[in-house]
């Protein structure tokens, strides 16, 4: 099967949505349980750097996106990665297209350092990091709950070895 990489376009928000419900779904994605409106997930997430990948019949199987890590001037530079599969199209290798196309998409935006903060229980995830570059910084118990029930959350970060090194 041959996919296309391309940049997000508002066209695909719904779409975008549906995969990340199924994130939301699997109870070891992320912490949210209410899918946004298209325009909160747009104000989350940084304009640049939004890439999907779209199969033979123009249909988006995955996305990925940054957002914003803190508002502070000193960590401009930094960003949270989020990347999801639709569930059929998850363990296929197609992420690694996708999170390189990103990685070298936010370097040329002046990022310096990207972070993902994993649950514990996705370990097919946090091997996928450590695969493209990402190393572990540590492991936060008990960071917060999700439907009652506490979750680690592995964090993993890559830094540039272009951008931020004078």
């Amino acid at each position: 099967m041959n996919y296309e990489l391309r940049h997000m376009l508002p066209a695909d928000e719904n779409r975008v949505l549906e995969i990340f419900r199924q994130g939301v779904d699997s109870g070891i994605a992320t912490f949210e349980t209410i899918i946004p409106t298209a325009e909160a997930w747009n104000m989350e997430y940084f304009n640049d750097c939004r890439w999907v990948l779209e199969n033979e019949n123009n249909e988006v199987v995955g996305w990925c996106a940054l957002k914003l890590v803190s508002k502070r001037e000193c960590y401009k530079g930094v960003a949270e990665v989020s990347i999801y599969f639709d569930n059929n199209y998850q363990g296929k290798g197609l992420g690694s297209v996708l999170l390189k196309k990103m990685i070298l998409d936010s370097e040329s935006h002046g990022f310096w350092t990207l972070q993902a903060n994993i649950f514990s229980e996705n370990e097919a995830s946090v091997k996928f990091h450590q695969k493209n570059g990402f190393r572990m910084v540590g492991i936060r118990k008990k960071l917060a709950k999700l439907n009652d029930k506490w979750k680690d959350v592995i964090m993993l970060e890559k830094r540039s070895e272009t951008v931020g090194n004078e």
